[in-house]
């Protein structure tokens, strides 16, 4: 009956922890607003931003193994959908996030079909070319994107009966977009698409005779983290506003992959963490050097890499190892008897007699199992 109830508690304890975290997040993120300043309010709505994006590449790279340096390009594609519907068609705001999801879905399903024959640093180099690409485009088509200059558009504005600031009401509506994003996100990986993904990843020839074809699962990878970094890219417009060309290099690309890698790939709670990095990071790095804030910026990455390689996610993880793999020390060497303690004198690890305390039979068998493998039985008389 305890082999089977254990198990059972663990578990129930574990869900509870769960739902106790889960809890106490949503309270401190629904009471964020009114604690902070307006400018602290606009950073941590960048943060959730940003955590959606680096969700959809944590599920091209993290699950699927590709490697994807061109992911700042979706993150544009769906910014300038929802300006130009905005600048252009005059829609509501609400209206342009399905649009910039399925288009930039789309655009992600039509480049993962010919980045399907290549791999590792080939494909970094073509998804790299694309983000390189794409701001020139978008400058040559002034008629649509506004050229260098870029559009403006209305923010968010809070209704009536909310009785909300406009940062307030603009963090809500973003919190609402990224948590229902994260939460297809975990469901996704959680999905039989997800354990394709991971069979795909850890080796793909086997995961084909399984029946997996890594083919469609590829392609998928690239369409829903390019839906992802879409949706990431309409809440951008929404919150600044504004969108140029050149908010959106290859740089772009770069720091949301550093991001990643920083917050913990393949790990649920890394594209938070990683975007947190993304967003304090390089003010704080600008605060410490303004003469070199990059050479600032890649030492932190430097450091986090070497104190938690796995990201900032596997920290705790590894903290938790470590103290337990020095706890069975401290209790071995707390739990000795007084008998057992070495004479003084005696050799390193040699055996001290300790008279009535110790256990004939023990003693008898601890000499039993100390024979080398392959002696001769004992009579009696030895």
């Amino acid at each position: 009956m305890s082999t089977i109830t254990t198990p059972l508690g663990t578990d129930r304890a574990r869900r509870l922890r769960a739902a106790l975290t889960v809890l106490l997040a949503a309270a401190a993120a629904v009471g964020a607003p009114f604690y902070f300043a307006p400018f602290q309010v606009f950073q941590l709505t960048m943060v959730l931003l940003y955590a959606v994006a680096l969700a959809g590449l944590n599920l091209l790279v993290g699950f699927g193994g590709q490697i994807s340096l061109g992911h700042g390009a979706f993150f544009a594609a769906g910014a300038y959908t929802t300006a130009v519907m905005l600048d252009r068609y005059d829609t509501g705001h609400l209206a342009t996030l399905p649009v910039a999801a399925a288009g930039s879905f789309l655009l992600g399903l039509g480049f993962g079909v010919p980045a399907l024959r290549l791999r590792g640093l080939y494909l970094a180099l073509v998804t790299l070319s694309f983000a390189v690409f794409l701001p020139p485009l978008l400058k040559r088509l002034e008629p649509v994107t506004g050229g260098s200059m870029g559009l403006t558009v209305d923010k968010l504005r809070p209704p009536a009966w909310s009785g909300l600031a406009e940062d307030q009401w603009t963090y809500f509506v973003v919190l609402a977009v990224a948590a229902v994003a994260l939460l297809l996100a975990r469901n996704l990986l959680r999905s039989r698409v997800g354990r394709a993904l991971l069979a795909v990843r850890d080796n793909e020839s086997a995961a084909e005779v399984m029946g997996v074809r890594p083919a469609l699962h590829k392609t998928l990878a690239f369409a829903w983290s390019a839906m992802f970094a879409g949706v990431a890219g309409c809440l951008y417009t929404w919150v600044l506003g504004f969108v140029s060309p050149d908010s959106f290099s290859f740089v772009l690309s770069i720091t949301l992959l550093a991001g990643l890698v920083v917050g913990g790939l393949a790990s649920l709670y890394g594209p938070l963490l990683g975007a947190a990095f993304v967003m304090y990071v390089p003010s704080v790095s600008q605060d410490l050097s303004e003469a070199a804030p990059g050479v600032v910026f890649g030492l932190l990455i430097i450091t986090v890499m070497l104190v938690a390689p796995t990201g900032l996610a596997g920290l705790p993880g590894r903290v938790l190892g470590a103290v337990a793999r020095r706890l069975p020390r401290t209790t071995t060497t707390a739990g000795r008897t007084p008998g057992a303690a070495s004479a003084p004198g005696a050799a390193p690890g040699a055996r001290v007699e300790t008279g009535p305390l110790e256990n004939p039979r023990s003693a008898a068998r601890a000499d039993a199992d100390a024979e080398p493998v392959g002696a001769p039985p004992r009579t009696e008389k030895e």
